[in-house]
């Protein structure tokens, strides 16, 4: 499974965002799909993630309460609902799947970036 990110760009802080994650492969609904980020200088972290049913998302502790992940396995797509951004979200952010939690992440594409102005 491949995965492209988009939807990023410039918003201020308070605003929202609705990131997608496109897949290609037939096999993408019934893999788990994360969202990571990477801000400059810091490491990749989790963001979020759902499995292939839909049911269960997890979140990060710091966008919990403000970001929604969501899919739609007949689009192949899942996206990242993200409200009350504030300057530390700013981050490229990236989607990836597994078959299964013993599986790393992988289908790693281009990220988009989110900048969040104070």
């Amino acid at each position: 499974v491949q995965l492209q990110a988009s939807g990023g760009g410039l918003v201020q802080a308070g605003g929202s965002l609705r990131l997608s994650c496109a897949a290609s492969g037939r096999i993408f609904s019934s893999h788990t799909v994360g969202w990571f980020r990477q801000g400059l200088g810091k490491e990749r972290e989790f963001v979020a993630s759902i499995r292939g049913s839909g049911y269960s998302p997890n979140y990060a502790d710091s966008v919990k309460g403000r970001f929604t992940i969501s899919r739609d396995n007949a689009e192949n797509t899942v996206h990242l609902q993200m409200h009350s951004l504030k300057s530390e979200d700013t981050a490229v952010y990236y989607c990836a799947a597994r078959a299964n939690w013993k599986m790393p992440y992988d289908g790693w594409g281009q990220g988009t970036l989110v900048t969040v102005s104070s």
